[in-house]
């Protein structure tokens, strides 16, 4: 009998250890199925890829004929190379100096430099068509550099120029006008605080504010937050999305060491779904909703546009859907649901990405043109995820302040900002701005077709990427084409072009 008992405990412990293995199993599959397929989807694969790709670049020689071009067309690449090295020269004399003379001390400088184009090129690039990296002025929409040459801004300030620099410079003085008298005076707050929070309130439907020095520092406290309230682990972001610089939300290239309570997932996928009902230890779910412009894959660069991007292509009613579903999910799952509208904010409605997708999310972080063109990192959520303190642990708190949080200058110009947000003039720019953006892009459209150029525009709002429609390893030089017709822009280049409002007014 005690045989018999032995060996019914012995199968029935096995079983179990089976069940378990067969459940760990289903769930390992399930995570997989709802990554992406990209190497961008796999971030540790990636890094592994990252780590074992050698340096190279190409002579004078191959430069022009990288992709086995006939003599003729090298002959032909290598004159109008020259001839544009030539133009660089002459008029960018003094902005190109001074950024010699910064660059061996500054490596962002560097940095920038060595990722404009693929790092095969970037030698000879960067010792031809340098143009430089200082600006003496702006004005509206308009850039000068210390040679006197001017662009229009297509940089956007990466998202803080949504209305013009005039309105920005005169946010600043405005704003430093209430709070002169303050000062530098730090922990204690100046009145307009006050009115900041109670207007953010307003505009985010959500119940707290937090302040921060930047978008990257409010991400970082927003998920902190959730992990603190749900007691749970792991966020999730979305492959291609940029959260800031934090490693937990940038796990794959750029990250030294790798996140281990992160996962990355397929955007508008079912099996993204499936992973966040079935997993216990997910605590948040970060949305960029830029992303709805080319989902599952990062911000465009030019050092990577190599091939035809099929994959951009914006869906408003598609993306509205998916945050619905995912909203949805997170509240039956109790997931915070995290927006994160440091780049889309105030852009794409004056109530921001929750009032533009008709979808509320549980913390929004806000940043950039919010600040009223100085720093500035918010968080705004409901009450119940953003209390740091527990009233029955006192001891078990979540820590988060910073030395220049509410910066009395800031919450001045941040002040002007949301004042101005209300005026009529400022309203009058929302008015059919999908309309009037869209047909700006589908005319431009047209006129490149009609000229026979493989190159085309999609846009969502005033943000728009460059798309080609036939392959090339030489697309990134149009970026310096478009320079020398005096149009400024980002160090990623023509992958995205974020364009100012401002000149909508009166139209």
């Amino acid at each position: 009998m005690v045989e018999r008992l032995s060996t019914l405990t012995f199968y029935t412990l096995g079983a179990a250890a089976l069940a378990v293995a067969f459940a760990k199993i289903k769930s390992r599959l399930e995570l997989s199925r709802a990554k992406h397929r990209s190497l961008t989807g796999h971030v540790r694969m990636s890094r592994r890829v990252a780590s074992l790709v050698p340096f190279y670049e190409f002579d004078e020689d191959h430069f022009f004929r990288s992709d086995d071009a006939p003599d003729d067309v090298a002959s032909r690449r290598r004159t109008g190379f020259m001839r544009l090295a030539d133009l660089y020269r002459e008029r960018f004399t003094e902005t190109r100096r001074l950024t010699a003379e910064v660059r061996e001390g500054m490596s962002d400088l560097q940095f920038t430099d060595a990722y404009r184009v693929p790092f095969q090129y970037s030698r000879l690039v960067r010792e031809h068509l340098r143009a430089g990296s200082f600006l003496k002025s702006s004005e509206g929409v308009m850039l000068t550099d210390l040679d006197g040459n001017r662009f229009y801004d297509l940089a956007g300030s990466y998202g803080v120029n949504v209305f013009g620099y005039d309105f920005y410079k005169s946010c600043m003085e405005k704003g430093y006008e209430q709070v002169r008298e303050l000062g530098p005076v730090l922990g204690a707050y100046h009145p307009v605080v006050a009115r900041n929070v109670a207007r953010l309130k307003e505009i985010s439907g959500l119940d707290e504010v937090s302040f921060h020095m930047s978008g990257t520092e409010a991400v970082m406290q927003a998920v902190r937050l959730a992990r603190y309230h749900t007691r749970r682990t792991h966020l999730v972001r979305f492959c291609g999305a940029y959260h800031g610089w934090w490693g937990d939300v940038q796990p794959g290239i750029g990250n030294p060491v790798p996140a281990h309570e992160t996962y990355t997932l397929a955007e508008m996928s079912e099996a993204t779904l499936r992973v966040l009902r079935n997993r216990r230890n997910i605590a948040c779910v970060l949305v960029n909703p830029v992303q709805a412009l080319h989902p599952n894959v990062g911000a465009p660069a030019d050092s990577s546009l190599v091939d035809s991007r099929g994959g951009a292509g914006f869906d408003k009613e598609a993306y509205s859907a998916w945050l619905r579903e995912l909203r949805s999910v997170c509240t039956g799952r109790g997931i915070v649901l995290i927006f994160d509208e440091v780049f889309l904010g105030f852009r794409l409605a004056p109530g921001g990405v929750q009032e533009y997708f008709g979808v509320q999310a549980d913390l929004v972080t806000y940043g950039k043109t919010l600040g009223g063109g100085l720093p500035i990192g918010v968080v705004c959520g409901r009450s119940r995820f953003m209390k740091r303190y527990r009233d029955d642990r006192p001891v078990d708190i979540c820590f988060a302040r910073g030395t220049f949080n509410s910066h009395p200058s800031v919450m001045g110009a941040m002040h002007e900002f949301l004042l101005r947000l209300d005026t009529p003039e400022i309203r009058k720019l929302y008015e059919n701005i999908d309309v009037t953006w869209n047909e700006r892009a589908q005319r431009l459209n047209k006129r490149l077709a009609d000229e026979g150029l493989p190159v085309r525009m999609i846009n969502m709002s005033t943000v728009w990427t460059v798309c080609y429609d036939t392959s090339s390893r030489y697309h990134w030089m149009l970026q310096y084409y478009l320079r020398a017709e005096g149009l400024a822009l980002s160090w990623i280049g023509t992958g995205r072009i974020i364009f100012s409002r401002r000149r909508l007014v009166g139209e």
